[in-house]
This record gives C-alpha cells, structure tokens and sequence, in this order.
C-alpha cells in the first residue's frame, strides 16, 4: 500500500539553513526515481534568497494554478534545484497572520496545542504550517477527478515548525494520510544545550514539567501533539527514538534513518581533481591568515555544523586541540603540521597557533559565496584529511556521514545516531566511534588526541585503507539502502488513515 502523490514540507525546503535540508536535498533523488514527479515538497517563499535553490516552472500544475488562488496566498510553483528536481511550492503566507488567534484556539481546542506560551519564531513557523496545511489541502482536490478514484496522498511534516499542517489536514481534509518526524526533540536539546545531564536521569525526565522549567511549553506542546495524532510518527536514529517515547509520551512508529546521495561525490579522475582544488584552496588560505607557510604533507582536520558548544562537541573538540598540541610538543619528534578547519558559522575568533596544531575559523555558510574561500562545504570537504565531530547531542549526525562518503575518515561519538550505527558495522576502520557520557568528557577530549596522532603516522597503505572503508560505510547508508523505511512508513500512515477515516463515518456506540 503505496501513495499516489507525496506532500511533504520542511521550513528548510528551498531555504538552507541547517541538517534538515541535508536530509530533504538528498533524498529527493530516490523519491523521483520510485514517484516520479508525484513528490511535491512545499516551503516558505523568501523572494531571492529562494530563487538561489528554486527555479519557477509556470507550466507545472497548471490546472491547479488558478484554484488555489481562491486561498488569497501567492504561492510560486517550479523545481528544487537539487538531484532529481522535484516540484516544489513556495507560499508566502502573509494572510494567515490575520487569523492566528483563531488558528491558536482551534488548535487548542481540537488538539490540546497550548500556544499561548508562545515566543521568538513559534508564530512565523505555525502559521507557515497552517498555510501549507492549506495549500496542500487545495491541490489535494484538484488531483481528485470526476469518476476516478481519489488518489492515495501522504502528507509528510518534518519537525514542530510545520506540524500545524498535520492538524489543519486531519481536521479539514481527513483523507489524506499525515506523517510527523521529529529529528530531535526540542525538549531534549534543550536539556542537553542548557548543561544538564541528559543521559544518567533519563528515566527521571518528564517532557511536560521540562518544558515549563525550559520555557518552552509552546514548542513541546505542538511537538508532542503532532507526534500523538499523525498517521504514522517517525524520528531517525534509536537514540532519540528512545527520546521520544521518555519525553513526548510516545514511542515512533517507525525509525528512518538519514541517508546520503551518491551524486554529490565526484567520480574517477574528477575526485581526484576536486580533492587537489580543495587541498590548495585551504593551504592558501590557511597560509595567508597565519601568516607563515603550511607544508604540503600537512595533516588537514575539519569540524563544522551549527554554533552548539555543548551538543556538538566543539567544546571537547577544542579541549581536544589543545591536548594534542602538548602531546606534539612534548614528543620531541618532527610531526606533521596540523592544520584545523572550524567551519562553524558566525563562531568568529582570530586564527591560533600552538607548538604545531593551528586553526582557522570559518564563520561562513560556505554556499560558495562565503569572503574566505569562495567555495560550498563538500567542495572543500573532499580536501581534508581527517574529521572529528565529538557530539553530545546528536539525533543523527549528517557531518560525519557526509565525511565518509567523500573519503574522509571521521571519529564521532556513541551518542550520535550515526556513530551508534557505524559502531555495529564491519567497515570500521575509517569511523572511530569514542564512548561518551555526561561524565567523560575529558577522557573523550583525550582519546580523540590520542587518535589524531595515530592517524597521523599512519602509512600510505592504511590511510589508503581508512579512505576506502570510510567510503564503504556510507555506501551503506545511500538513500537506495534506506528508504525502505519511508516506504513502511507510508503504509503505516495509509493504513492508519483508513482507521481513522472509518472511526469518523462510523463512530462507536458507547
């Protein structure tokens, strides 16, 4: 039991602003090759900065055009200028606005949604939601005609800034089966990023009082519903699986881990090429901040991802840094130079030196139009030679996945989806997975120094080999591998839906 179409929306689709539109871009691919251009993935309208990710195709979904104007919401309908292209809708949902209080108490009403708590970007992210609820709702019927049966839709919301859209379609277009994954919980960041020890009171977590202490009642409370009335509730890893059934109430239906598309990995002699350009791209830039020359046998370690000191690790990744600088200095032999690549947007500071470990901060988005390299992420990913992503809370772990399928050996943690993942496969030679806890957290700063060094010395044949077996396991990982869990996923949802749909036409006696 399969969809005739696929709706699914992200705050992130055509807007790229963290891992989620990894996720998305990536697996798009695979979506059109199983439905091919009956996947529409809706997101919120910026004007130019879209157009940058987003080309407007006036021919697509035509018919539909002119009905969905009776909404009185723009919306540009064109192609995701990612693999694949898929069809992509972008709404700009000013008009909703004017009728957020009563969207608030129907929401509160029909789905316990407590919204009056609400602060900073919950009303913008809602009330796009609720458009894409709408707008979803509209091309829905325009795909149902006269005569024929009504197509199988799922509706798919990633994450609580779109969850609106799974109340308005359970409310006012039933027949469509909803899907909610949450790729972390807000609750669960949330304790992690404010310090506390998320991982030896697990157990004694409640959601709900969390959220009161962690001022975020509003964000939970759409999370948590959205969670308990879709069709079929996903997240991407067991370790935050394990989350959602401790702090949202409610276990997932199905795990859909993230997955990689092969085609943003240049192949044969254009590898080759692309791995050249990125090395003197960084050593030039590293030797014009640090005003002294890199050698060209330098060891090249990168870190990147979103500002999180804590959850990301890049507080044990610095503590880390500087034990291996002691460790190189008091070694008395000639090491390699090291050379660090912190690609973390807006985490400014000057370039460091110490004994032979150096850094370079790039507080860039690097979309190829950053002032520093003028290149995007992979195009200077495929140039390191090593990547430490140390995380404390990380639901999947993208970076090192991403690592792995350029050739690039990696160490994250055991507290990453992705490392617990890697931890059980045989490849392991290119993926170090560190145990860590909420009281390790120098013993893991020590191992990742102690790991570097090692890598360091390693011979040509064996760096050969950890190249190779970091490929392997993300190999493992492509969306080809994974996206049977979507497909469950969709039956599980269509199944659910019929459920539903029945108990609403034939309601039990009591």
């Amino acid at each position: 039991m399969q969809p005739d179409y696929i709706f699914e929306t992200s705050w992130e689709v055509c807007n790229r602003v963290g891992g989620i539109y990894a996720v998305l871009s990536t697996r798009a691919a695979s979506m059109q090759v199983e439905h091919p251009d009956k996947v529409v993935f809706f997101g919120p309208d910026f004007g130019e900065h879209s157009d940058i990710y987003f080309k407007e195709d006036k021919k697509l979904l035509k018919d539909w055009r002119s009905k969905v104007n009776e909404l009185q919401m723009p919306i540009r309908v064109g192609r995701w200028r990612v693999p694949g292209e898929p069809i992509a809708v972008l709404i700009k949902f000013d008009a909703v606005w004017s009728q957020k209080d009563e969207i608030y108490g129907w929401a509160w009403r029909k789905f316990n949604v407590q919204s009056h708590a609400a602060y900073g970007d919950y009303d913008e992210s809602c009330m796009f939601g609720c458009a894409a609820g709408m707008v979803m709702e509209s091309l829905y019927h325009s795909l149902c005609k006269k005569g024929q049966p009504k197509p199988n839709v799922c509706a798919h919301a990633n994450e609580w800034q779109t969850a609106f859209a799974v109340f308005y379609l359970q409310d006012h277009c039933p027949q469509i089966a909803t899907l909610f994954t949450t790729h972390a919980t807000g609750i669960g960041r949330s304790i992690a990023g404010n310090g506390k020890p998320l991982y030896d009171y697990f157990e004694a977590y409640n959601g709900d009082q969390m959220a009161y202490e962690l001022n975020m009642v509003s964000k939970h409370s759409v999370e948590k519903q959205a969670a308990h009335h879709a069709d079929c509730f996903t997240t991407v890893s067991d370790i935050t699986a394990r989350e959602c059934a401790q702090l949202l109430d409610k276990p997932v239906d199905i795990v859909t881990p993230n997955g990689f598309e092969p085609t943003f990995v240049p192949k044969g002699k254009a590898f080759d090429t692309k791995r050249a350009e990125a090395r003197v791209a960084l050593k030039r830039v590293a030797e014009h901040l640090l005003n002294e020359r890199v050698s060209d046998d330098a060891l090249f370690i990168g870190i990147s991802g979103r500002l999180e000191m804590k959850n990301k690790g890049i507080d044990v990744f610095a503590l880390a840094m500087d034990k291996l600088a002691q460790k190189i200095h008091l070694s008395r032999q000639q090491e390699r130079d090291v050379v660090v690549f912190v690609m973390v947007p807006y985490l400014d500071r000057a370039p460091a030196r110490k004994g032979k470990v150096s850094a370079v901060f790039a507080p860039y988005y690097l979309d190829g139009h950053d002032p520093l390299f003028g290149k995007t992420y992979y195009d200077l990913l495929i140039g390191l030679d090593l990547t430490v992503f140390p995380s404390y809370y990380e639901p999947w772990g993208y970076t090192p996945l991403e690592s792995c399928a350029f050739h690039v050996p990696t160490i994250t943690t055991s507290l990453a989806g992705f490392g617990a993942w890697a931890a059980q496969q045989k490849e392991r030679y290119g993926v170090e997975v560190i145990e860590r806890n909420d009281s390790n957290y120098d013993q893991v700063a020590e191992n990742i120094a102690e790991d570097v060094i090692r890598f360091a010395h390693l011979s040509d044949e064996d760096t050969a080999r950890a190249r190779k077996e970091a490929a392997a396991i993300a190999k493992k990982a492509e969306w080809k591998s994974f996206f049977k869990y979507y497909r469950k996923a969709y039956e599980i949802a269509l199944k659910n839906r019929d459920t539903r749909v029945n108990e609403m036409q034939n309601p039990r006696l009591l």
